[in-house]
């Protein structure tokens, strides 16, 4: 009985905090049997964590492995976090304890490697038709066929194509074909090469990561991504119907790449999804199937590796948002390069 008192108090103290968050609202404390139950009203997606004090407010510290619910990565509305007070309390000073709601806005990760930053773009899961729908036309190929459902989980993206940059602070190397500056796309990589800089990278930044890893796009994240998510336009294009606003291509070009960002965004926010360099897939290339799937990983085995975008040296029809192609693992081409995401 002594104990039960004892959590009542806590749970008494512990309401009593501040919220420290300016889109956290309506934070509601309450006991349910030997857990406490926190809801709460967010306004908009972002990464939410639940700190403790136990020094009256003076530090704060997480206590990630006895909170289960809307913790972590949330979507804006009525939220609730459970937690598993006997796990934590027992030795706690109730009088001084207190805790507070965080909410970080997650839309935009910013990464260091060897003093080059890149950015990662939130992307809010979804679901969609991936393959030839209608905004595609007649420029649709056999391989875009059928088209189905796709479901897939929030993820983050490149805003940009991997740069020249990048690669050399990773691999203290660079095999670009062009060689104009640190802000131009590296190519000339394989997708071989690609899993070796995303092996590399991932131990490089491990600190940085918090348990997230990179990785190539599957396939569907990479159509998700450049059709512009949740937000989608419906164009033919990464972030329009007419190319030229978005993508380095042949008729444009000049016959090289050009410098990552200098085009429109599309409506995530991401640059060259359309053109400048043709960007690796993790998947295997394979056909589709009409039964709608969920993160789907592409095909099982193959001989080739997908590659998406279009490039500096393509025509219009292979920029659009469905179209595929594919290479061998090992080989390097002038126009291709990648594209990472990260969850």
């Amino acid at each position: 009985m002594k104990r039960f008192i004892s959590l009542l108090a806590m749970l008494l103290a512990l309401a009593g905090g501040r919220l420290m968050s300016q889109n956290v609202t309506n934070v509601v404390a309450r006991q349910v049997g030997n857990t406490v139950e926190v809801t709460y009203n967010i306004d908009r997606a972002a990464a939410v964590s639940m700190l403790f004090s136990t020094d009256g407010g003076n530090t704060y510290t997480t206590l990630a492995q006895s909170l289960t619910g809307d913790i972590g990565q949330v979507q804006p509305g009525n939220r609730k976090i459970v937690w598993n007070m006997l796990q934590d309390a027992a030795e706690w000073e109730v009088a001084r304890a207190r805790f507070k709601i965080m909410a970080k806005d997650d839309s935009r990760l910013t990464f260091t490697a060897n003093g080059i930053s890149f950015t990662m773009v939130a992307v809010q899961g979804g679901t969609f038709t991936m393959g030839c729908t209608a905004e595609q036309g007649s420029d649709c190929e056999s391989d875009e066929s059928p088209s189905h459902s796709v479901s897939l989980s929030d993820y983050y993206i490149g805003q940009t194509e991997v740069t020249q940059g990048l690669w050399k602070a990773v691999m203290r190397s660079n095999p670009s074909n062009f060689k104009k500056g640190d802000s131009y796309p590296v190519e000339m990589v394989s997708w071989n090469d690609c899993q070796d800089f995303i092996q590399r990278l991932n131990s490089l930044l491990s600190s940085q990561l918090g348990g997230k890893r990179f990785a190539l796009p599957t396939e569907a994240q990479w159509e998700y991504a450049a059709r512009g998510g949740k937000k989608s336009s419906g164009y033919k294009y990464a972030g329009s119907n007419i190319l030229t606003n978005v993508a380095w291509y042949t008729d444009n070009s000049g016959s090289s790449t050009h410098p990552v960002a200098e085009k429109s965004p599309n409506e995530l926010g991401l640059y060259d999804m359309s053109g400048n360099v043709w960007e690796w897939c993790q998947d295997w290339y394979g056909s589709y199937s009409s039964s709608a799937q969920s993160n789907p990983s592409g095909a099982a085995s193959g001989s080739n590796r997908v590659l998406r975008g279009g490039s500096w040296f393509s025509i219009a029809r292979d920029c659009r948002v469905s179209n595929r192609n594919r290479n061998t693992p090992a080989r390097r081409f002038g126009n291709g390069g990648l594209r990472l995401v990260c969850q």
